[in-house]
């Protein structure tokens, strides 16, 4: 083949050659590849059909490491002469394209000797390339002859051609594409290439100003974003001559644009000159390129500053601020002018509106300040303006209008934050002003914003804090308790409720807490010992704000430890009293019984131990097991109890006592896995027995939470075996019939939750168990109401932030192994059980992740429709919760039941139960993302059927119809 005279057959010959030496590259030695190269370095001369062989050939030996040296000059200079690359195929141009990458990669030095002349041949090859796959490599080329230092020579702008002249990208790819190739793709890979050397800045710097001229959008975007690259490389040099430009066009475009993503490049590119100009390093004579162009900034914005109808002045503030924000020198230069003209105007305008603005513009260039640190020469410039900034700020926060006393918080924040600028009288000033919008601004949003306020300074100032604020706080508290003893008809609790919100958000360094601990529980014992017991609504207040301190605390190992030792025993003191009263004067203490406030106490324990070391973990446990299980109340801070502690006992007389097992749950359960409990053998046995015989639905269940916790984090073996068969023997009889079928099934719930989180073997029994009481008529309703406690996660405990034993996708797991069961029962069930079947199923498809629903959604669809049916509110709304993401990200599939969706979503919109009505509404609106050549023959039919909605009682209802008619 390779002698004979048809170039056809020539072709196929050498094309047979290729493709061996494709396979076979890494076996040939150096005097075959010598032989081969001269062979196909001649057959380029060939016939013009021969040649996409002969490059295949070639780009075999590319990749030969047995290559002599000189060899890949040879060939490279055999191509860039005897190839007219440009009129060959896309697949052809690519092999010449590889075989450029493969010699770059491994016959760097060889090509460099080559000087310019390898760049120009390069030139060549891609001058006129228009197919994006070909593109990208030869943009990473053009990189690689940058960044690796190849001689360019005289062909500077010859290179900048023929790159930029794709610039900006305009490629959409086609539908379906097989190669993915993004507009995105290209748009990052052209940019690396012009912005990864300043010898192009003369030329793309005039082309990124006129395509910043652009009607089109983006072309704009893609000019600012280069342009924002290449300041990342420029010096003073490449820039000066076009700084004049560049800013007329940025400015422009910040003035007139409609377009927020256009203001915000600008801003980008504006901060990126800035920061450029900033890097560069000024010799003795030359001239502060920085300090003029800041000086053009200012001029053509300062005076939009002062216009009566500040028009333009939030444009201006930003592009100062952009300015302004690059360094510390950019930023001194521009605050230096600006802040003593703000504070000019705000002395002009007397409105509070525009006062707000000004304060605003303030805190822009306030925050910049802040940024930048301790700068000497700025500071000075600051604190010059120390007594009419904090003028304006205090005046603002003093202010009857709501929105001008937030901005002036938020400047108040900022000007405690700057190290040794407030002054000690500044300071108190401050904390009163803090404290006054604490407690006695009517507005929420104001006494909110001042608390977090005061939390953010605390840690900088404590001692200002500690001396001023806390004191007051404390003594409001306990001026409110007076004024309630002593028969006050006002008892102003909302600020109580201030004064408790506010010492837990200024618990933000270790001294506030050892300040603010000791008030908050002297004011839960108050309410627990007071002649007239608190409402649980105290102690639930009491409880969020110790709770908020604990989540204040766990980064702080000292501060964490101290509220643990400090907090937890005092509240089991404080509950065990309760219980023991509760025996002998059922009045006191019955407040911190109560399920409310009990509940309350769990997130604060459990918050005290989650981040708590294993050696001190292990120190604490070491008192509270015993506690429960021996009665041990030695180790409570206040040891006088009138009777024993024995809440495992069981009876009617320590009925209160067990319902404290709440608070053991939230202990136990939120140590680490590694941390030993004591006894726990025989906690656990405690625990099961607890769950099932407790009369108590609270205590039940929070024995059987604890006892699934323990077990989850329990390490496999013969003990964790005995317990679970332990808990099977005593569920088993316990739902086959009696009084306690219940309890058991609220076991079963917590202790399968327990075994499916971590993938233990006996989860599919205990599960399937649980499938065959969605059949019983009692316990059916509750069982189906399980698979929602199986699926969710739990806010106490089997959680990771409490260090359960959380397997990755246990949800699908669940779903694979499970639903196929429920589908069967539900086909196999009696009519009066069928309700349960599709509440369990509708639970288990409202948490699984959306990407596995669709997946499955063909087989489930049909199942999910007669849910629709079912005269269950609680199926209804978690089966149209399902169906409604459906519809908008699997359209085609729900298209193909659009007769019946309409129907049974119209007829649901009229149901008597109001989330109900709002769920199908929704489902309505999200039909309209279906095909509109399927949708076009209900039109008429559903427009007419949500008239009826829109006359709702129910504004919620009414503005969802609003919606989704006017979306149909």
């Amino acid at each position: 083949c390779l002698e004979n005279t048809d170039p056809r057959a020539r072709g196929r010959g050498i094309q047979l050659l290729s493709q061996v030496l494709l396979q076979c590259y890494s076996l040939l030695q150096e005097k075959e590849v010598l032989h081969l190269v001269l062979f196909y370095e001649s057959r380029l001369q060939d016939h013009h059909l021969v040649i996409p062989s002969v490059l295949q050939g070639l780009r075999a030996l590319s990749m030969c490491e047995a290559l002599a040296p000189g060899l890949a000059v040879s060939v490279l200079k055999a191509i860039f002469q005897e190839v007219h690359v440009q009129s060959l195929l896309q697949l052809d141009r690519y092999t010449v394209y590889s075989i450029i990458t493969n010699f770059m990669g491994s016959r760097e030095e060889e090509l460099k000797g080559l000087g310019a002349d390898f760049t120009f041949g390069f030139i060549q090859v891609m001058d006129g390339e228009k197919d994006p796959r070909n593109l990208l490599v030869a943009f990473q080329i053009v990189r690689d002859l940058i960044g690796k230092n190849y001689a360019l020579g005289p062909f500077v702008e010859e290179l900048f051609e023929v790159t930029s002249c794709y610039f900006p990208i305009d490629f959409t790819p086609p539908p379906n594409d097989p190669h993915g190739i993004q507009r995105e793709d290209l748009i990052l890979s052209l940019r690396a290439v012009l912005a990864s050397t300043p010898q192009f800045a003369e030329f793309l710097l005039p082309l990124i100003i006129e395509k910043m001229d652009s009607d089109l959008q983006s072309a704009k975007l893609d000019s600012l974003q280069t342009l924002t690259a290449c300041c990342a490389i420029y010096g003073q040099k490449e820039l000066q001559e076009f700084l004049p430009s560049l800013w007329s066009s940025l400015r422009r475009e910040v003035f007139q644009t409609a377009s927020e993503k256009v203001e915000a490049e600008c801003l980008a590119a504006l901060h990126a000159l800035s920061a450029c100009l900033s890097r560069s390093v000024l010799s003795s004579d030359a001239e502060d390129l920085l300090d003029s162009f800041l000086s053009s900034v200012l001029q053509d914005c300062r005076h939009h500053l002062c216009e009566p109808d500040m028009k333009l002045v939030w444009p201006s503030a930003k592009l100062l601020q952009a300015a302004a924000g690059a360094s510390p020198r950019a930023c001194h230069g521009v605050t230096r002018s600006v802040l003593p003209l703000l504070l000019e105007q705000h002395a002009k305008h007397p409105q509070s509106s525009q006062r707000r603005t000004i304060l605003e513009m303030l805190l822009g260039f306030l925050e910049l300040h802040r940024k930048w640190g301790d700068v000497e020469e700025e500071e000075g410039a600051l604190q010059a303006l120390r007594a009419p900034l904090c003028s304006v700020v205090f005046s603002a926060v003093t202010e009857p209008s709501v929105q001008l006393q937030l901005v002036g918080i938020r400047v108040l924040t900022v000007l405690g934050s700057l190290q040794g600028f407030l002054s000690p009288s500044d300071l108190e000033l401050v904390v009163d002003h803090l404290l006054r919008l604490i407690l006695h601004e009517e507005d929420s949003q104001s006494s909110e914003a001042a608390m977090e306020a005061a939390g953010s300074l605390a840690p900088i100032h404590p001692q200002s804090f500690s001396g001023r604020m806390i004191p007051r706080l404390g003594e409001e508290l306990r001026s409110g308790r007076e004024r309630e003893q002593g028969g006050s008809r006002a008892p102003r609790r909302p600020q109580r409720q201030r004064c408790l919100q506010a010492l837990a958000a200024v618990s933000t360094h270790s001294s506030i807490v050892r300040e603010t601990v000791p008030l908050l529980l002297q004011h839960l014992r108050q309410l627990h010992k007071g002649s007239e017991a608190g409402s649980a609504a105290d102690v639930v207040s009491v409880c969020q704000s110790l709770h908020r301190v604990a989540l204040q605390c766990q980064q702080d190992a000292e501060s964490c430890w101290y509220y643990h030792e400090t907090v937890v025993p005092c509240l089991l003191a404080m509950a065990v009293q309760a219980a023991m009263q509760e025996s002998t004067h059922p009045v006191l203490g019955r407040v911190l019984l109560e399920e409310e406030a009990l509940s309350a106490m769990v997130p604060v324990v459990s918050a005290a131990c989650t981040h708590l070391s294993p050696e001190l973990a292990a120190q604490s446990v070491s008192h509270v097991v015993p506690l429960f299980l021996d009665g041990e109340l030695s180790f409570l801070p206040q040891n006088s109890f009138p009777c024993s502690f024995q809440p495992f006992e069981g009876g009617e007389r320590v009925e209160a006592q067990s319902r404290l097992v709440a608070l053991l749950m939230a202990f136990v359960c939120s140590l680490p896995r590694t941390v030993a409990i004591p006894q726990q053998e025989r906690l656990l046995q405690a625990l099961l027995a607890l769950s099932c015989s407790s009369n108590c639905p609270f205590t039940a269940t929070t024995a059987a939470k604890c006892f699934a916790g323990l077990v989850n984090k329990h390490a496999e073996g013969q003990q964790l075996d005995e317990i679970l068969q332990l808990a099977v023997n005593r569920m088993e009889p316990a739902l086959a019939g009696g009084p306690q079928r219940t309890q058991a099934l609220t076991l079963l719930l917590w202790v399968t939750k327990a075994l499916v989180l971590r993938y233990h073997p006996l989860s599919s029994r205990l599960t399937d168990k649980l499938l065959g009481l969605l059949g019983d008529a009692e316990l059916g309703p509750a069982a189906a109401d399980g698979f929602a406690l199986l699926m969710a996660d739990a806010p106490d405990v089997l959680h990771r932030g409490c260090h359960a034993d959380v397997r990755i996708m246990f949800r699908q797991r669940f779903f694979t192994d499970n639903v196929p069961k429920l589908v069967q029962g539900f086909h196999g069930a009696g009519p009066d059980v069928k309700a349960n079947y599709l509440k369990g199923l509708s639970h288990v498809l409202n948490h699984l992740p959306r990407p596995v629903l669709v997946t499955e959604l063909p087989t489930l669809l049909s199942l999910l429709l007669e849910a629709l049916s079912c005269s269950d509110r609680v199926v209804q709304l978690s089966t149209l919760g399902c169906l409604q993401p459906l519809l908008l990200e699997a359209p085609h599939i729900m298209s193909l039941h659009v007769d019946t969706l309409v129907t049974k979503v119209l007829g649901l919109t009229s149901s008597p139960t109001m989330a109900v009505r709002i769920a199908a509404l929704r489902c309505a609106h999200a039909l309209t993302n279906l095909p509109l050549t399927v949708l076009l023959p209900y039109k008429p039919r559903v427009i007419r059927a949500l008239a009826k909605p829109l006359d709702d009682k129910k504004r919620l209802v009414r503005k969802e119809a609003v919606a989704a008619r006017g979306e149909w």
